[in-house]
This record gives C-alpha cells, structure tokens and sequence, in this order.
C-alpha cells in the first residue's frame, strides 16, 4: 500500500512539473489583435489547401522547392495577453499547433506536435527550425502529436516561391521576392474560396518564375542560411517574425513618402476613409449597393498606388507582376480551376476597400489580364464579374488620374538611395531576415 501511495505521489509531482501550456482565462484581449488573428487562421486554411493544390501541377519548366501539407503557428515567447488572443482565436498555445492542412494531410487542424523525427524541444523556435530542416529535405518523416499518436509526413514538391501572409501583429506587412511572397493581411479578409487562394499561390509562384533573375541581380550577394527567414517560412507569427516584419513596414513606409505630391496622398486617404465610412453604414442599414464607376476607378488608383510605393526587391518584382498574372492564369488551366477567380478575388477587394496589397489588379494588369481573358473566349464573363463594367471603361477612366500604374522600367544599373542602405530592411522584409540570425531561447 505504501508502494502505492508513494507512486502516487511521485506521477502527482511529475505532472506538476511539467511544462504548463496557456489557456483562455477569459481576460480582456486586444480586439484588434484578436480579430487579426482570426483573418489570419481563414486564410490559413484556404491557402495551405491551394498549395496542395499546387503540388499536383508537377510543372517540370519551374524551379522547384518543397512545402508542408500542413502550417503551425505558436505562442512561444509572446506576451501573455497575447499569448491568450491565441488561445481564444484559433486555440494556438506554446506548442506547434497546426492552423491549415492541405486536403489529404496526415496531419490536421488544431493537432499539437510532440516530436518530429525523434526530435523534441519545449523551445517552438528551435522546433520550426528542425521541421524547416525535414521540409527542406524533401524525405518523408515521421511526426508525433500530443496524446501519443505518430503520423508520416511526406513534403510537397512544388514550384519555387513561397505564398504567406502577414503576421497578425503587424498586417500591413507586404514582400514580393523570388524566395517569398508575403501578402498583407487584408488578402485573407476578402474571404479566399478554393480557387481564389490558388490563384495567390500561383501568383506568388509566377513571381519567383518570372522574375527571378532580374531579383537575383538586384540583390546579389544574399544567402539563404539558418535565420529568421527560415522560421518565417513555418510560421509567421513568432515574435521574431513581427519584429522583423514592423521594421520593415516601417522602413517601406519611409521609403514611400516621395512615391506621390502631399495633395494625391491626401486625395486618396480621402477615399479610402469615405469609402470605408460608407461601408460601415451600408452594413449597418443591409443596404448593398453597386460601386459606380469613378468608385472602382478610384479603387484602383490606390492599387496603383500601391504598387508604385514598392521598393527595394519588391520593386523589381513589380515590375513582372504582369507577367506572373499571365504564369498563374495559365497554371489555373492546367489545374482545371477558374483562372477568373483573379477577376473575383480582385472585385471583393475593392468592393471592401481592401487596396494596399497585390492582389488588387491596377489598370495596367487589368487589362492585361482581360486581353489574356478574351483570347480565352472569357470577356463576358469579366465584365459580369466586374459588375457590369468594361475593363476598357475602366482605362479611360483612370487616362486623367494624377498617380501612374506602372512602375518605374527596370533597370540592372539602378541604384538604392544611399541613405537607404544602412537600414536592414532598406530591400524589404524577405532580403533583411536573409541577414538576421536566430536567437533562440
């Protein structure tokens, strides 16, 4: 009996020293946040079952890199109000918790890893980068869940350039390069369907495809190595991640200020907030009403604007974004998916306002992408699209606008501002976390 006892207290002691995970204690969070967060775990979901998608195309002309059917996210390190919006919002704590799955993973969504190959930490930053190593490898491996259950992951070979969005602390961020496309967070408030997600995916895809080179040169000298970026690839939001990509929505910012005269930058802060007042009391009252014509064209200036505003890396890739439009469109096909779902995920943007990223087509990539549509026999379906209006219309509309669409003509000779150069982030999120090391806990 007294063997019993003592045994007793010995498993008692053992679980009380175990490591204790965060739960919801039902305290006051920051909304914001919270519904970041949320925004964050949908887009997840449709994004990591569209790269899935992806793996099947097996396009032998693209250069190629391996993918999770599944994405994690942890607390790890976070504050602990933080740590708690987590919790609440898509039941993440300390461990790896996996937020999105490709359709046929193994592993799916709220599971918590354990072990993977073998290997276990409490540290989740030393955890991702074992699992950014097994992904890299391209081998199949296995991985084992909390309550003892061991699954076999094998990654996807898909083309190169990876689709992510950005980190629910800082939303703003956005990064276009050959390595890594990172979408603002507003991408995923637009609702992705299945083909809609793909598409993204695709495009970020074409990106690194079609302009890779011309990025390559751009920022030569950059090496791909065990840092910051590599965890980033796993999971966004680590607070390494969030520092980083703060500095450089920061820096970008700075770095935009002379994209446009004080008087077009007002003018479109003007729309943006009329427009979204607007929406709010149309929410408010169930009223749905069709954007006119100078609304969409005013849309889409900010997209331009947008676009122009890029910098560093990401300005070099937005110089081929036509390119990429025409790359996904034709992988779309070969999928058997609806390459229009670029018109509709366009559409729900601007009809939510949602203009500061690269899925909102400016005037110069929709009429590209309609001129590639029409060859399709697709024009009217566009036009349905669009809510009646003609791409055409549309050009015409925007002729009198005081921002360019088109981005400054690439050029191997150019030249960053000097001034800009001693800033880590001065080439954007992706090139300044190439140069940051880990510094785990």
């Amino acid at each position: 009996m007294r063997q019993l006892v003592a045994l007793f207290f010995i498993a008692l002691l053992a679980a009380c020293a175990g490591p204790k995970y965060t739960v919801d204690d039902g305290r006051k969070v920051d909304e914001v946040l919270l519904g970041n967060i949320r925004s964050y775990g949908s887009g997840e979901r449709a994004m990591r079952a569209a790269i899935g998608r992806a793996a099947t195309l097996k396009d032998p002309d693209c250069s190629t890199q391996w993918e999770l059917p599944f994405s994690v996210e942890s607390s790890y390190n976070m504050a602990t109000d933080d740590r708690v919006a987590w919790v609440r919002a898509l039941g993440v704590d300390e461990r790896l918790t996996v937020v999105g799955a490709a359709y046929n993973s193994a592993l799916k969504i709220g599971d918590k890893i354990q072990e993977l190959d073998g290997y276990s930490r409490e540290n989740a930053e030393k955890m991702m980068l074992r699992l950014a190593e097994l992904r890299d490898d391209g081998d199949p491996f296995k991985v084992k869940l909390f309550g003892g259950k061991t699954v076999t992951v094998t990654p996807l070979k898909v083309c190169r350039g990876y689709a992510r969005l950005a980190p629910p602390a800082t939303p703003l961020a956005q990064d276009y390069h050959w390595l890594l496309a990172v979408h603002p967070l507003e991408v995923a408030r637009a609702d992705l369907t299945d083909d809609e997600a793909l598409w993204a995916v695709l495009w970020s895809e074409g990106v690194s495809e079609e302009g890779g080179a011309r990025m390559k040169t751009y920022a030569y000298g950059t090496k791909v190595a065990n840092t910051l970026y590599q965890l980033f690839t796993i999971a966004s939001g680590i607070q390494g991640a969030a520092v980083a990509a703060n500095a450089a929505v920061q820096a970008a910012q700075t770095a935009a200020s002379s994209v446009a005269t004080e008087v077009i930058k007002r003018q479109l802060l003007d729309q943006a907030t009329a427009a979204a007042t607007n929406r709010i009391r149309d929410e408010a009252t169930g009223v749905v009403r069709k954007l006119t014509q100078a609304q969409v064209a005013n849309a889409m200036q900010q997209a331009a604007a947008n676009r122009g505003s890029l910098s560093g890396v990401a300005w070099v890739a937005s110089t081929i974004f036509e390119k990429a439009d025409a790359w996904a469109y034709a992988r779309m096909e070969q999928l058997k998916a609806d390459p229009l779902a670029s018109f509709t995920l366009h559409q729900k943007l601007i009809e939510r306002g949602l203009t500061t990223n690269s899925m909102a087509l400016d005037p110069d990539r929709l009429n590209a992408l309609n001129t590639l549509a029409e060859s399709r026999g697709r024009r009217e379906d566009v036009v349905a699209i669009l809510q009646g209006l003609r791409p055409e219309d549309l050009q015409v509309a925007m002729a009198d606008m005081p921002v360019a669409s088109a981005p400054g003509a690439f050029s191997y000779e150019s030249e960053d501002d000097p001034a800009q150069r001693l800033q880590p982030f001065a080439r954007g999120l992706v090139d300044g976390m190439l140069n940051m090391p880990v510094q785990s806990h």
